[in-house]
């Protein structure tokens, strides 16, 4: 835990993606000056996949690694360890689909979720062809690199491919890393509907208000775009990160950060946040949003708002356990 839960307030709760822990997806981002105003209203609680904790030991022989639906059955007991009562998730790939299925089975523990690169769907038998074909002939760092960024950033961009590359070889344990990896890779898919008025009540769907983030260069790009498709249009803002690449967490952490003011203002907190100015597409919903940042200058924590659109930003160029981070 970062900090000491806010009386009523919910608790930021992360988790990673593959090849990642807590510190290497999200320190530059909890770092970042502009973060320090968020982290005066909300207390964080990091959380680490089993076995991909910087010095974790191998996982024994015996030890079955749990699916994506079994580790999202963990986070209950993480907020019963830490006694919180509700959360605001953010999370990265495999950890935005653990997220989501937290919250789709306890969508009173969940106030609201920041889901980055989030992938719905299982993969298909082409893709798990592809997968074992690279399997043969990349070693795992190079399948977790082509996992977290684009084509262009891997040609491109050789400092922070050399920077990603070390911390998954060196900081991740390979044995426990591939088992995540081949965990996230077996995932099914999460069965989200879009509402219909008038069908069924019982509809799978988030109850919450989700900011689905993706950069405009990441691999999962077009992923992304087809979940917001299922997703319930008046809870769900999309946002498209203009240049960026596969971690708009290390790549453009201001204006992610400022996405995220907007969001938690949306659902009532921190109605004074300083803001800067944020680039927004030309799209009907605009207006939307405008209302409702209006409106959260008046809500108090227990009136909550939401705002809702799609957005664009430019840039300038067995026993199951968690690890969680004490502080």
């Amino acid at each position: 835990m970062m900090g000491v839960p806010k009386g009523n307030r919910p608790t930021i709760l992360t988790f990673h993606d593959i090849g990642l822990n807590h510190k290497s997806c999200f320190e530059s981002l909890f770092n970042h000056k502009d973060m320090h105003e968020i982290m005066q209203h909300f207390a964080v609680c990091h959380v680490d996949a089993p076995g991909q904790q910087e010095g974790a030991s191998t996982l024994s022989t015996e030890y079955t690694y749990p699916s994506m639906d079994q580790l999202s059955e963990t986070l209950p007991m993480v907020l019963q360890h830490f006694s919180l009562k509700s959360v605001i998730g953010m999370a990265v790939g495999a950890g935005a689909n653990i997220l989501t299925r937290f919250a789709l089975k306890h969508p009173d523990m969940v106030e609201g979720l920041v889901l980055i690169n989030l992938s719905a769907h299982a993969e298909g038998f082409l893709e798990r062809a592809a997968q074992k074909i690279t399997s043969w002939t990349h070693a795992l760092p190079d399948t977790v690199i082509s996992h977290l960024f684009g084509k262009e950033e891997i040609q491109n961009n050789h400092e922070l491919i050399s920077t990603f590359r070390h911390l998954i070889t060196n900081n991740i344990n390979q044995s426990n890393l591939q088992q995540f990896v081949k965990s996230y890779k077996s995932r099914r898919n999460l069965e989200i509907e879009r509402p219909v008025q008038g069908g069924n009540l019982n509809a799978r769907m988030l109850q919450c208000p989700a900011l689905l983030i993706v950069g405009d260069n990441s691999p999962v790009v077009d992923a992304v775009v087809r979940i917001t498709i299922l997703m319930n249009p008046t809870t769900t803002t999309f946002l498209k990160m203009a240049d960026c690449g596969g971690l708009p967490q290390v790549d453009q952490p201001g204006k992610l950060i400022e996405a995220f003011k907007y969001f938690i203002q949306g659902m009532g907190y921190m109605p004074s946040a300083s803001m800067t100015r944020l680039a927004r597409s030309r799209t009907a919903s605009n207006s939307s949003m405008e209302r409702n940042r209006n409106r959260s200058g008046t809500n108090t924590d227990e009136q909550r708002g939401r705002s809702h659109t799609d957005v664009s930003m430019e840039s300038t160029p067995g026993q199951t356990k968690l690890g969680c981070e004490n502080v």
